[in-house]
């Protein structure tokens, strides 16, 4: 089928229009720079202008059958007033123009429109979390909440909507990883923090191939947690990593730096999730990498 993809030049993106091409799926991109991102992907992936600030046309969808909606401004940086304004409108404004297009071009059967883990709040202990579990009431948790209430209108209007609560994705070339590999090679990584937050960790590999099975499973709707099936404390991570790459992993990085350093963004690296993937495991999914020891030495061992 014919999908259209927002967020095709983020960490994600890229990888992800590859293995729909290899799935003889044809990619429509929705970007506000076409050409650099077309320019990061195969030749035949058709693009239209895309920015949460405008509406969008329903051609603009180029006659896609089904919808991937990953674009979003980057939270990890700090929360100014702006920052949030900026987190919150592309998720929640971008998704709202996204349904009305897809509402008017009547041709999308199926809407896979990321979330995260976010909405489950900051700091929730070794409570294990299911896609049944309450919402937090933090500023990620509300965004979370807001950005999937705008998904779920294209469900009422007849198109299938899968909510994928994306967790951390592991891979060197972005996300946590890429940032905490250059300390960690030097033996200078350690815990955050107290250490024993969980951290709802998911091999790339994994987060690919769950939002192609939200995508291509026809009973899949509402959320499903892309995280892998045995979440992590920070200390365990920390220890894994360090055994990875060869290295001892005994600095910590104390609370009170970090809260420096990131400001109420902190809250989201000391607090966190034990989130587990209970829709995807009884949906059938087959994790590639369910352990995080073996995880981490396909990355970096």
């Amino acid at each position: 089928m014919k999908v259209a993809l927002t967020g095709a030049s983020g960490f994600l993106g890229p990888v992800l229009v590859q293995r729909l091409l290899e799935r003889g799926h044809g990619v429509h991109v929705l970007a506000r720079d076409v050409a650099r991102a077309q320019a990061r992907l195969p030749s035949g992936v058709t693009g239209s202008y895309f920015d949460a600030s405008t509406p969008l046309a329903p051609d603009a969808l180029g006659g896609a059958e089904a919808v991937i909606h990953l674009a979003g401004e980057p939270v990890a940086q700090r929360w100014t007033d702006k920052a949030r304004q900026r987190i919150r409108d592309s998720r929640v404004v971008g998704t709202r123009r996204l349904v009305e297009a897809m509402r008017a071009a009547g041709t999308v059967r199926h809407f896979v429109s990321a979330s995260a883990i976010g909405y489950y709040g900051a700091d929730r202990g070794a409570e294990p979390l299911t896609e049944s579990s309450s919402p937090g009431e933090d500023f990620l948790a509300r965004v979370c909440r807001a950005w999937e209430a705008e998904a779920q209108e294209a469900d009422a209007a007849g198109i299938r909507t899968a909510l994928p609560r994306i967790g951390v994705v592991l891979h060197p070339e972005g996300g946590a990883l890429k940032q905490m590999l250059p300390l960690f090679r030097l033996g200078l990584g350690g815990k955050m923090g107290s250490g024993q937050q969980y951290l709802s960790w998911v091999h790339r590999d994994d987060a690919l191939g769950l939002l192609l099975f939200a995508l291509e499973q026809p009973e899949l709707r509402g959320p499903m947690n892309v995280t892998a099936p045995q979440p992590m404390t920070n200390a365990d991570f920390s220890r894994a990593l360090g055994a990875a790459l060869g290295r001892p992993a005994v600095v910590p990085v104390p609370a009170f730096a970090l809260k420096v350093a990131l400001g109420e963004m902190s809250e989201a690296v000391l607090g966190g999730q034990r989130v587990l993937p209970q829709r995807a495991q009884e949906a059938g999914y087959r994790f590639q990498h369910p352990e995080l020891p073996e995880a981490l030495r396909s990355l970096v061992g």
